[in-house]
């Protein structure tokens, strides 16, 4: 998990991409966490992280929960 040295998302607030709920602030934090995540030189590695060890909450990767769900039903098919 070097990866983590180089990520964009080491100096931001953790709450940031851990939101709670799915709407209102949460929403903002999550598409603000995105943003952050959009920037980041190991956005793919994180993900790829987040997707093997099977991360049920947060922003990693530039994903969502919901979308991380997609991602892994996809890669069954």
């Amino acid at each position: 998990m070097d990866w983590l040295n180089q990520a964009a998302c080491a100096d931001a607030d953790p709450d940031l991409f851990f939101p709670s709920g799915g709407a209102g602030r949460a929403l903002h934090d999550r598409t603000a966490a995105k943003r952050i995540c959009a920037r980041c030189p190991v956005r793919g590695l994180c993900l790829a992280w987040a997707m093997s060890t099977r991360q049920a909450t947060g922003v990693w990767g530039g994903t969502c929960e919901e979308e991380r769900a997609v991602l892994r039903r996809q890669s069954r098919r």
